[in-house]
């Protein structure tokens, strides 16, 4: 039986206080040392953050099925918000993460000083304009309300969705950054922005609304029926990644799970449970 721990904010600020570097090691192995130094002991399970759906699905899928033929011991650590795993992982609290893509974390770095890298990319989740009021994009008109993700990555993100399908008229060359300020024709709209983790219950309470994939997920939306508009999957910068504090790319552990995530068997998991919602991204690892 598989062991999902799922963790509170409070419970995980006051355990990231408590805790120190969980890995560790003898000096006599080089092979267990990371490249920052600390010490990584390949017996030792590997714990890793995750949002629940579907980073922590494809992780469990990992652990029941593939694991063990490779001599990896995996434990799954669910959050539900985007700032713990990445506290988190800085902290030693856990070994690495599996939540984001890379706009989020460079922003992410940036303000908090972290030093959080990717390793390999996994999938992509294609972020889509939902609502329970509106059956086509079309209706959407000038007064209604739209929810957006408050978060400075998502909410440039689900700015330049709405600009892609007309909706609003951007500033040029804002990109990704965009804020609801670099609107330069709202066409009569109204915003809202929220957590993006809360944006799903928003929807009975606005006209449409700009959802993460797996937040679409978790509420029963399915992004590839469901949504009004859906970002396209090609050249699309925002593959979800696992990453680690930088120095523990060369864990053993963390090299055998990121084989492991770019495997044949997890991208036909992928392909098979979510139906397009969730596209498999492998490649070469997200560059820092």
């Amino acid at each position: 039986m598989r062991k999902n721990i799922k963790i509170t904010a409070a419970a995980a600020s006051v355990a990231a206080l408590a805790l120190g570097l969980s890995a560790c090691g003898t000096d006599s192995d080089p092979a267990s040392k990371s490249e920052s130094g600390a010490k990584a002991d390949p017996s030792k399970a590997l714990v890793v953050a995750a949002s629940p759906t579907p980073h922590a699905d494809i992780l469990n899928f990992v652990k029941k099925n593939l694991a063990e033929k490779e001599g990896l011991k995996l434990e799954v650590k669910e959050f539900t918000d985007y700032v713990l795993p990445n506290t988190a992982t800085q902290s030693g609290q856990v070994d690495a993460n599996f939540f984001q893509h890379k706009p989020y974390l460079d922003d992410f770095n940036a303000k908090n000083k972290t030093t959080i890298v990717p390793v390999v990319n996994v999938h992509l989740e294609p972020l889509g304009l939902y609502s329970k009021k509106l059956k086509d994009i079309k209706d959407i008109k000038a007064g209604q309300t739209v929810a957006v993700p408050n978060d400075t990555t998502n909410g440039g993100r689900a700015l330049q969705l709405l600009a892609e399908n007309g909706l609003i008229t951007l500033k040029d060359g804002v990109g990704t950054s965009a804020k609801l300020s670099d609107i330069t024709d709202k066409k009569g709209l109204e915003f809202k922005e929220l957590e993006a983790a809360t944006v799903p219950r928003a929807l009975n309470d606005v006209d449409a609304a700009v959802i993460n994939g797996n937040y679409a997920l978790e509420a029963k939306l399915s992004p590839a029926k469901d949504s009004l508009a859906l970002e396209k999957a090609e050249g699309n910068p925002y593959a979800n990644f696992l990453a680690v504090k930088e120095g523990n790319e060369k864990d053993p552990r963390v090299e055998k799970l990121a084989k492991l995530l770019n495997s044949d068997e997890v991208k036909k998991f992928i392909d098979d449970t979510y139906q397009g919602s969730i596209v498999a991204s492998f490649g070469a690892p997200a560059k820092s």
